[in-house]
């Protein structure tokens, strides 16, 4: 009877799973399987019905796996709000460890949520527009 028992698990496992590295059948329930190094760490020992099926694959069953793809190269497009209308404010901030100024602009034709910090060599026109703004600082200053 042991033997018939023995007969019908091997079935069981060989009819619905079949693992390339099986070892042997420890139960009626139970395989251990070889597995690979990078998985030495795990028990060998599992139920028969976590046990899958293992198919090899190859190159006419999957002829995309094996297909290199060149990148895409990415443009980066630079975007204009178009001219500026005036600089609002200055700020100091730290970038890289250098301190950096940079000015709030507003642009012609655009809200107030459009306005964006851009450093002194970003800005479009930027000798005459911040000439126009430390003017404007200076006069500011001396009114109060």
């Amino acid at each position: 009877m042991g033997h018939m028992r023995k007969d019908r698990t091997k079935e069981r496992v060989t009819s619905t799973a079949w693992w390339p590295q099986w070892e042997q059948e420890l139960r009626k329930n139970a395989v251990e399987v070889e597995l690979t190094e990078e998985f030495s760490r795990k028990h060998p020992v599992f139920p028969v019905s976590l046990v899958k099926p293992y198919f090899q694959t190859g190159e006419d069953r999957f002829p995309s796996r094996n297909m290199t793809y060149s990148p895409i190269d990415i443009v980066e497009v630079e975007y204009s709000p178009g001219p500026v209308k005036k600089i609002i404010k200055a700020r100091k901030i730290r970038l890289n460890g250098k301190d950096q100024r940079q000015y709030l602009v507003r642009f012609k034709n655009q809200t107030e949520d459009k306005d964006k910090w851009l450093a002194e060599d970003a800005i479009p026109d930027g000798n005459l527009n911040l000439r126009i703004f430390r003017a404007f600082r200076r006069a500011k200053k001396s009114h109060k």
